[in-house]
């Protein structure tokens, strides 16, 4: 095979946009999520009589089940469709789908970004094949293999799961930046054929379950298809979209490049996709809102990502109240290693005193957005929105008494969880290790108690570039013992696929399907009180969207 030297040695180009797709590398701190809000008192009671209606016939059906309420099954189409490898079903078989990148063999030797994201050295080996042997991937750390099979999803809906919000996902900019490309890099173009993978995955389990709407995986449109789906004891899947340019939404030097008008058609096309939750920013400024900056020298990269999107860096001030971003670099200055990898004669900035906030919050083109979303019933994503873009958000939707935001995976300040339950809001945890989820699950106890929340998520982010949850340390003195006893009584031995098998005590979550195995390892740590909550996870965010959709104007 010959070795594309000079794309590699362009690395630092896209180093610079690796965390442009998710909260990534340096898992989220934010404290554990929780459910939405349950009206129980003056201020809720103020809510519209169709969410009342909503909530009440909610409540005479209950569902239980797990909710991961921010992953991405498709993102193997995304970024030109040749970064991630492998897919979460081909119609030809498992061994054509679960393979490696090309550019990997014969060794991993020129898998830098692979390595990079793995080791943080662009330099490195891996065993190249998957189906069968999988010795070096899946891993938890391993963040260009697919993670997602379905089979393995499969496992983790046995296992409990039954809410899965699978976000359709693009970045044009990191895209246009990898050598290797098969599709388009414009943003819509990747969602819909995102969109359109998640239907024939649906068809092909259907087909090995005896033909159309039979299968375990189902897509949902609503808060009723969603709920009957899981009384049923089947997954359901709601489409969401994370992308950083939503509708062509990017700008150039502080001008729009997009409309009212390609916002409200966007809007309405993706509803008609089935999507119904959408970030309005995410990783770098557009037209529609500023970000929350990432920290350290990935935050110094994420910028550089940020200046060949938009032509500016990003712009901070001193915090002066108790929200704020991220800190760009705990020094106020940018590495300068980063230098080398600016165009000629662009200087690196320099930011004031910590704490940052980003000067930029929401446009008036967002705002047009979030009131779009809540006009259309849809979920308003507000993590990776700035502070000051999250509290305008959070505004606007307190002066409509919309309850449809959600913070997915810890990408929001934790000022904002209250009034996020207040407003009927959901809140799901990012994919840590059990000792820190279970951690964050504890620290937040008494502010859920507070606002009436029952019910507790998780965002996994699977295959969006963010490791999965690790093994716990220590776990040998007392470790997962296979089989172990799920989720209303299904039992569990070690996940095999192929030749290899897993233990989430060695291995964490290499894989989708070892998220039952991090929820026992977390049961063992907390109680069958942890596990409880997780099981009124899937009601509690279909109380949000259903007191959501129960807004939409017709």
């Amino acid at each position: 095979m010959r070795r594309r030297s000079a794309a590699r040695r362009s690395a630092g180009w896209l180093i610079a946009l690796v965390l442009l797709l998710s909260g990534s590398l340096i898992s989220p701190a934010g404290p554990a999520a929780a459910a939405p809000h349950r009206p129980a008192t003056a201020e809720s009671a103020a809510q519209s009589a169709a969410q009342s209606t909503a909530e009440s016939a909610a409540s005479a059906a209950e569902v239980r089940g797990f909710v991961d309420g921010h992953s991405h099954l498709f993102s193997y189409e995304a970024f030109g469709g040749m970064l991630m490898c492998g897919k979460p079903f081909d119609p030809d078989g498992i061994s054509e789908a679960l393979a490696d990148c090309p550019d990997h063999h014969p060794n991993g030797e020129l898998a830098w970004f692979e390595n990079f994201t793995r080791t943080g050295s662009p330099t490195g080996t891996h065993d190249p094949a998957g189906w069968p042997t999988f010795r070096d991937w899946p891993a938890h750390d391993s963040l260009t293999h697919q993670q997602a099979y379905y089979t393995w999803v499969e496992r983790a809906w046995k296992g409990g799961l039954r809410v899965l919000v699978n976000h359709l996902v693009a970045n044009r900019q990191l895209c246009a930046i990898y050598p290797l490309r098969r599709n388009s890099c414009d943003e819509m173009s990747t969602l819909r054929l995102q969109a359109q993978r998640a239907r024939e995955l649906q068809d092909h389990i259907d087909a090995e379950n005896g033909g159309p709407g039979r299968g375990w995986f189902r897509i949902v449109d609503d808060p009723a298809q969603a709920r009957r789906t899981v009384k049923a004891g089947k997954l359901a899947v709601i489409l969401g979209v994370e992308t950083s340019e939503p509708f062509g939404c990017r700008q150039i030097l502080g001008v729009p490049q997009c409309t009212k008008a390609q916002i409200d058609r966007g809007l309405d096309e993706m509803h008609a996709l089935g999507v119904r939750s959408m970030f309005v920013c995410h990783k770098y400024d557009n037209a529609l809102c500023g970000v929350r900056f990432d920290s350290g020298t990935q935050g110094a990269i994420v910028n550089l990502g940020n200046f060949l999107s938009t032509g500016t860096f990003w712009k901070a001030r001193t915090c002066t109240g108790p929200q704020h971003d991220n800190p760009i670099e705990p020094g106020g200055v940018l590495p300068d290693q980063i230098a080398g990898w600016l165009p000629p004669g662009v200087s690196l900035p320099a930011y004031p005193p910590a704490p940052h906030c980003n000067t930029r919050g929401l446009t008036s083109l967002g705002e047009y957005m979030v009131q779009g979303l809540v006009k259309r019933g849809m979920l308003v994503e507000i993590d990776h929105m700035s502070v000051k873009a999250a509290s305008r958000t959070l505004e606007l939707l307190e002066a409509a008494r919309y309850p449809g935001v959600v913070s997915s995976h810890s990408w929001a300040d934790p000022g904002f969880f209250a009034r996020i339950y207040a407003l009927g809001g959901m809140i799901t945890q990012y994919g840590h290790d059990a000792e820190h989820f279970v951690a964050e699950w504890r620290r937040g106890a008494a502010e859920r108690q507070q606002h009436g929340v029952s019910g507790y998520g998780y965002g996994l982010d699977v295959n969006g570039m963010g490791r999965l949850p690790g093994p716990r340390a220590g776990s040998a003195a007392n470790p997962v013992r296979y089989p172990f006893t799920s989720f209303e009584g299904v039992t569990l031995d070690r996940l095999r696929t192929g030749e290899r098998v897993w233990d989430v005590n060695a291995d964490g979550v290499a894989n989708y399907g070892l998220v039952p195995d991090w929820v026992e390892d977390m049961r063992l740590l907390a109680g069958d009180q942890i596990v409880r909550d997780l099981a009124a996870g899937a009601e509690s965010y279909l109380r949000t969207w259903e007191a959501a959709a129960a807004r939409r104007q017709t």
